[in-house]
């Protein structure tokens, strides 16, 4: 096999592309690595720069999928048709926030349904599509010897709906999208909930994100549920998603026409966005990265000392996406740091120790790394967090004095606030500092009208409202509701809508 996927948790069982892909999540419970970072061309700062989004991806993507899986016509197929829909040429444009600052947004809502998510779902979808056409290339339609996917996902408000509208009407793939029942804004649930298509499903569970992707994970983890549904993820955990968003860093780099290094300060809830970053640097981008959280800041409290706690309960916050007690994503990467430390670049000892680590998560809520492993990821991120106050904050300052008019939404405003901060406090040691914009403003009518609803010129309907959302709000929705939070009621309602 010449590339091959690891879990964090042990290195037993190396797995293909496709398999990493297909299954997500790994039988152990840990998420998927590839054996190595894998290095560009010497000279790519160079003959990288000049390359559209589509060829860019293609070049990143081969790095990671062998041509012996996916040849590269195809993954340029792929990569053509998952970009095909996006509202902006350059897929992910980079727009100057404020010219004396040096301060940038790298734009991330132009796909279909106006969230970042879209730029790793759409090319998700169509994997799963590619790998099922050719298992089941020489097998009748409706033949019981099919190799069919159930989608199951958990989501805090964008994964959703950029996940159905990535897998909406996809042949032998079923989709289930759990979220957690008022903590998603209307908008988010509406963009769900009004795709009617036979092969999608939102169920609405009475509980937090958290409750939500535990019962994903405890139902990768049911062997015979498994075996029977073939369960295939498309939260961050799997590592399709972290390789398709490694291609907005090099792009973002790259439309700046610099050759210093620059700053990236991202939005962080699950931390799959930021590890894409993490990966780019590691292939030689010369980049910083910024981790900022909202009032669930368990990312920014554990670079303080180490310490990966969960708070007892998620704090609801303006920004619900980052609504997260348990950053999933960071788990590959604490698997990097410890590898290159106390495990001593021995694959085994990395996996046990990370297995140590998430199983005293599991029943203490907490673990502490070693000192030397706090070291290498203040080495890597720096940190900073925001209250509901600052995000409103941020919002109206970029509204009135960054880029008078326009509008981010409180997520893009979590991470303004962060560079804001750290800029004042020379906290940031690059000129250029790049905020993502995570998600189209139009998402969350609560948090920018609390932000603008006093500045004249302001209307959310005329300024902020796409068309596309004014007639989706008046469409007809389907949704089921789980009775309680436990993972029996969603393997109840799975088997009953499913008929088998």
């Amino acid at each position: 096999m010449p590339f091959e996927y690891y879990s964090t948790r042990s290195s037993d069982t190396p797995v293909s592309f496709e398999q990493a892909v297909i299954q997500g999540l790994a039988p152990d419970g840990g998420l998927y690595l590839p054996e190595t970072v894998s290095n560009p061309p010497a000279d790519f700062l160079n003959s990288w720069k000049d390359l559209s989004f589509q060829d860019l991806a293609v070049e990143i993507m081969s790095l990671y999928i062998p041509e012996s899986e996916v040849p590269r016509a195809d993954l340029r197929s792929i990569v053509e048709k998952s970009y095909s829909t996006f509202r902006s040429k350059d897929v992910t444009p980079v727009i100057e926030l404020n010219k004396e600052k040096q301060l940038y947004l790298l734009e991330l809502f132009h796909g279909p349904t106006y969230a970042f998510k879209d730029v790793a779902l759409q090319t998700l979808g169509n994997l799963f599509e590619y790998f099922l056409s050719r298992k089941n290339a020489n097998k009748a339609p409706n033949a019981s010897d099919r190799d069919v996917i159930t989608v199951i996902g958990a989501t805090s408000g964008d994964t959703g709906s950029a996940a159905i509208y990535g897998l909406r009407n996809k042949k032998d793939v079923n989709v289930f999208i759990l979220y957690p029942t008022g903590r998603i804004s209307p908008i988010q649930e509406q963009q769900m909930t009004s795709v009617l298509d036979d092969n999608v499903h939102t169920v609405s569970v009475p509980g937090t994100f958290d409750d939500c992707q535990d019962n994903v994970k405890t139902l990768f983890a049911d062997v015979a549920f498994n075996d029977k549904y073939h369960v295939g993820a498309v939260n961050s955990i799997n590592w399709s998603r972290i390789l398709s968003q490694m291609t907005y860093y090099f792009k973002a780099y790259f439309a700046l026409n610099t050759k210093e290094k620059v700053t990236f300060v991202v939005p962080s809830g699950n931390f799959g966005d930021i590890l894409a970053g993490y990966y780019a640097k590691e292939m030689g981008l010369p980049i910083d990265l910024v981790i900022a959280t909202n009032q669930n800041d368990i990312l920014y409290r554990f670079l303080k000392d180490g310490s990966y706690s969960k708070d007892p309960e998620v704090h609801a916050t303006l920004s619900p996406a980052m609504d997260i007690l348990v950053s999933s994503n960071f788990e590959r990467f604490l698997w990097h740091a410890v590898y290159e430390t106390v495990a001593k670049k021995n694959r085994a000892e990395a996996g046990k120790v990370l297995n140590g680590f998430m199983s005293d998560l599991k029943t203490k809520g907490t673990f502490t790394v070693p000192q030397e492993v706090l070291q290498k990821a203040r080495s890597i991120f720096s940190a900073e967090h925001a209250t509901d106050s600052d995000t409103i904050d941020a919002i109206r300052t970029t509204y009135t004095e960054l880029l008078p008019k326009y509008v981010v939404d409180p997520h893009t405003a979590v991470g303004v606030h962060a560079a804001l901060v750290m800029q004042k406090a020379d906290r940031i040691n690059t000129e250029k500092v790049v905020v993502l914009s995570t998600a189209h403003p139009a998402k969350f009518s609560e948090a920018v009208t609390k932000a603008l609803d006093s500045e004249s010129s302001f209307n959310f309907e005329n300024d902020v409202l796409p068309e596309e959302f004014k007639k989706m709000m008046l469409a007809e929705t389907k949704k089921i509701f789980a009775n309680d939070t436990s993972a029996e009621e969603i393997k109840r309602i799975v088997t009953a809508t499913l008929g088998y």
